[in-house]
């Protein structure tokens, strides 16, 4: 149902309100580069720092812009299950394709306790959920046959993989087989993921190289493996980039770079250090992602 190359696309700011034009213009640039789904109210998004009313209407934002064109999955994950049903709830009634809900965060659930999360959020709610695993960020692992009991559910649908683990990614793939789609939650890991059966990224580094990202997966399911793989190496740097600090301060930076938001997150999130701008800067300028130097 969701494949290929999808962004989990930041929320633009400016003057500490949520920037809805400079939005809807993004998510036309991401069609026109033909990525093939949008992703709001992600990490990359900074939803931990919207309100309940941001957060819907950041989600209204991309599903009207979207029109229908693309799918919109919208994060909807929560560390309460209740909140997570609510904000599930409301993107349903937002017209929002499908949901992403990451692992909860900060309590720290056992695997049976994630299993009745998930399964007690797709009772509740009738819409495609994509299960979020992303440790680093969760300090718990969604494991393989969790979620291959997990797959077992009519409404779960796919999980954004962000582990890194690629062995556990196979064991993912052996354990479920066709009942779930995986794709990857981790730019570094996109390629090495498609080869193990994977179907697709929702990516960070499409933010700022839409054009690319699709190309590569493109190229993979098109049978041009040496494509595709130049496309990964050329990516590289720019993975590396977009995590030389806490995401999404260095896709923002870079986005700023670009022309096309504003350079403003939200605390406890803060702009980067002088050095490490001008890093990226010095890698977007060699990847001809921007002509000169900018900021």
């Amino acid at each position: 149902m969701f494949k290929g190359s999808m962004v989990a696309i930041v929320t633009p700011f400016r003057d500490g309100k949520f920037d809805e034009e400079t939005y809807s213009d993004l998510i036309e640039w991401h069609i026109e580069q033909g990525t093939d789904g949008i992703v709001p109210c992600g990490t990359t998004g900074e939803a931990s720092t919207l309100d309940f009313d941001e957060h819907y209407r950041v989600i209204e934002v991309a599903v009207k812009t979207a029109n229908r064109r693309i799918p919109v999955i919208a994060g909807t994950g929560a560390n309460s299950t209740e909140e997570a049903i609510t904000l599930t709830k409301k993107a349903k009634e937002l017209g929002a394709d499908g949901a992403l809900l990451v692992t909860p965060y900060y309590n720290k659930p056992t695997q049976e306790g994630l299993y009745r999360h998930y399964k007690v959020v797709a009772e509740e709610v009738d819409i495609p959920i994509v299960l979020y695993n992303v440790p680093g960020r969760t300090a718990v692992n969604l494991l393989p046959p969790t979620i291959a009991r997990l797959a077992e559910i009519e409404n779960i649908v796919g999980i954004k993989e962000a582990t890194g683990d690629m062995k556990q990614v196979s064991e993912l793939m052996r354990l479920c087989g066709d009942r779930i789609t995986v794709v990857s939650g981790d730019d570094f890991t996109t390629l090495p993921l498609l080869a193990l059966g994977g179907e697709g990224t929702i990516s960070v580094v499409a933010n700022i190289a839409p054009a690319d990202v699709a190309e590569m997966y493109d190229a993979w399911v098109g049978g041009d493996i040496e494509k595709a793989r130049k496309i990964h190496y050329r990516l590289e740097p720019l993975n590396y980039a977009m995590f030389i600090e806490t995401n999404p301060a260095p896709v923002k930076a870079s986005l700023a770079m670009m022309g096309k938001i504003e350079e403003e997150l939200r605390l406890p999130l803060c702009e980067m250090s002088k050095s490490n701008k001008e890093k990226i800067e010095a890698i977007l300028r060699v990847s001809g992602i921007i002509e000169g130097a900018k900021n």
